[in-house]
């Protein structure tokens, strides 16, 4: 089943900048009500008025520059930080007692928005180089300072310093995030490239090999080739690393990347019938029952399921002797669907199952427990030495996993 992957942006530091836009809005509001509600403490009302119409504007005009990060240059951070400051320094201008009483500045709490926009764009030293500035501000615009004003420039520098830093550590997990999805991507991969080997190659190789050695001569040459190449291919699957991409380097621009597996077949096609793919098996060694109504499941959820009920059946043939006997079993619950495959072969000794995945044979590992997996379903396996193997593959009606998603 063919299959492509796309990426899906998220970004924990994105609702950082939507908070950081509402700020804004809220603190501009807030500063103009001060003024208004306060406006017989100014000597110059006139000042205070051009600054907050001037800030107004700035607000509104600049919103799309803290939607993101990429928007939020370093232009406009330094435009927005020093119309913070200006209005911190103009304060005195409009009121002649702000400096022997402690009041709001012009801007008020909107100056640290300004802060703040540095914290989130570049952490907690961006922070700290903007904090001071306004702790500086501050400090000139009161002429003597209070303890009272100490203690305000001191607790927005320690808290734009706390957000930038939060912001540091927010970013560092997304990398490691976005690496390890990448992984996992690369993982599933290289498991699916894995299990199609299983069921095509390997399964060729194996053969030649048998009948190579059964046939002698020339064939039997070609028979030991064909193993070696077996062996050779069956490390390579089981150790080889397939190569990752570049998609963390987009979580350092505010956003981590999800691996999505899609299937590439329409989504609009109706529910397979699993039946139809499954009663080709039934034959004078396998039995076959199934439900009389039809068993549907996602298209790619069907043929997966079918692909690892064929590899089982491989595996009887392979384990129990071309003349065991096998039976295939559907059931079709409300939430599940069932399949059991059972042999009559000798079973499999305690230890074998971790021994094969060693030494490469991932039939099992990859082309039954793997393929279930990515369905969001299981495959348990029963084997008593002596008494045949049975192996339960159940599947949910509503996929949880990536195989099957695509409907």
């Amino acid at each position: 089943m063919a299959r492509r992957e796309r990426v899906v942006r998220m970004s924990v530091e994105q609702p950082l900048w939507s908070a950081l836009t509402a700020y804004r809005i809220l603190t501009m509001l807030y500063a103009i009500l001060l003024a208004v509600f306060g406006r017989d403490r100014y000597d110059r009302p006139w000042v205070a008025i051009v600054f907050l119409v001037v800030m107004a504007a700035w607000t509104l005009g600049t919103l799309p520059k803290v939607a993101g990060a990429v928007a939020c240059t370093k232009r406009f951070l330094g435009a927005d930080l020093a119309l913070a400051l200006v209005g911190i320094l103009l304060t005195p201008l409009a009121d002649f007692e702000a400096q022997h009483v402690d009041g709001p500045t012009l801007p008020s709490i909107w100056t640290a928005g300004s802060v703040l926009a540095f914290a989130i764009k570049g952490g907690w030293r961006w922070a700290a180089f903007a904090s001071t500035f306004v702790a500086v501000a501050n400090i000139i615009e009161r002429g003597e300072p209070s303890r009272d004003t100490f203690h305000n420039v001191l607790l927005v520098w320690v808290a734009s310093i706390a957000i930038g830093y939060v912001v540091e550590v927010a970013r560092a997990s997304e990398r490691t995030l976005a690496r390890a999805l990448e992984i996992e991507a690369a993982t599933r991969e290289r498991e699916r490239l894995a299990r199609d080997i299983h069921d095509s190659v390997l399964q060729v190789l194996a053969m030649v090999q048998r009948r190579g050695t059964a046939l002698g001569g020339e064939a039997a040459e070609l028979g030991r080739m064909a193993g070696e190449q077996e062996v050779a291919l069956r490390t390579l699957v089981s150790s080889g690393l397939v190569p990752t991409t570049r998609v963390s380097e987009d979580a350092a621009e505010g956003a981590v990347v999800r691996s999505v597996e899609v299937d590439d077949e329409p989504s609009g096609q109706a529910d397979c019938d699993l039946r139809s793919l499954l009663a080709p098996h039934a034959g004078s060694r396998i039995s076959f029952a199934e439900p009389g109504a039809p068993v549907l499941l996602a298209p790619g959820a069907a043929k997966e399921l079918a692909a690892a009920v064929s590899a089982a059946l491989d595996n009887v043939r392979v384990h129990a002797g071309e003349n065991a006997q096998a039976w295939i079993l559907v059931e079709d619950w409300p939430d599940e669907v069932i399949v059991t495959v059972r042999d009559d072969g000798p079973g499999i000794p305690d230890g074998r199952l971790a021994q094969a995945e060693g030494e490469g044979r991932m039939g099992v590992a990859l082309s039954i427990r793997g393929r279930l997996r990515d369905l969001g379903g299981t495959a348990e396996l029963i084997s008593v030495p002596g008494q045949g193997t049975e192996v339960e593959l159940k599947v949910p009606k509503v996929s949880r996993g990536k195989a099957g998603s695509a409907r």
